[in-house]
């Protein structure tokens, strides 16, 4: 009779293991998205932007993921950069899309500290086990070229030294078209988020799946 029981909870054991094994595999992935006026629907109706259809996305191809979208208008790396401890701590995420840099370059801020800013996010995100996306922005070109090639070259040099997933430009295929753009000519109108979401997802895609 002993025996018996003993097989019985050693087999218990065993179900509890794989039972707690499979609802950690199942558990939905949390994407954390710290952005600026570019994912925060900036001069648009709630819902339309990019990172609102990337929900609508992960929903359509039943990927279990939950998206945290802590982007704020006029935001720069310093701010992301003062901002990530606490919302790693809140929201724990298993992905953390950073899109920072465009307001740094456009108070034509020191790259080199923008550079040091999202290292240290990028850092610090894996320290707490997320998986990162560093999504690029280029300067316009009456920035001058020295500086708007230096800022542009900073995404790609992070990317390489870091061993991180780059989009190298977010706005591909939409800054050309005045149309695409709201009257400030900075920020894309709804109808242009479709395409940046293109080109973000397959970056982000293999991080989730």
């Amino acid at each position: 009779m002993l025996a018996n029981l003993k097989k019985w909870t050693v087999g218990l054991g065993a179900a509890l293991v794989l039972a707690a094994s499979g609802s950690a595999y199942s558990a939905p992935k949390t994407i954390l998205v710290v952005g600026d006026s570019l994912s925060a629907e900036y001069g648009l109706a709630r819902g339309s932007g990019w990172v609102a259809l990337l929900d609508q996305k992960l929903k359509a191809e039943k990927l279990d993921a939950h998206i945290v979208n802590a982007s704020i208008s006029g935001d720069t790396t310093s701010g992301g950069r003062s901002r990530l401890p606490a919302l790693l701590t809140r929201h724990k995420p298993n992905i953390v899309v950073l899109e920072l840099g465009a307001n740094d370059g456009l108070r034509g801020l020191p790259v080199a500290s923008a550079e040091d800013n999202l290292r240290s996010m990028v850092n610090l995100a894996r320290q707490n086990k997320a998986k990162v996306l560093l999504v690029g922005i280029h300067m316009p070109a009456n920035y001058g070229r020295a500086y708007t090639e230096r800022f542009t070259g900073m995404y790609k040099e992070l990317s390489t030294e870091m061993k991180v997933p780059l989009v190298p430009y977010m706005l591909q295929g939409v800054e050309l078209v005045p149309t695409n753009f709201q009257a400030d000519r900075l920020h894309p109108l709804a109808a242009a988020h479709p395409v940046i979401l293109n080109n973000i997802w397959p970056q982000l895609a293999p991080l989730i799946k």
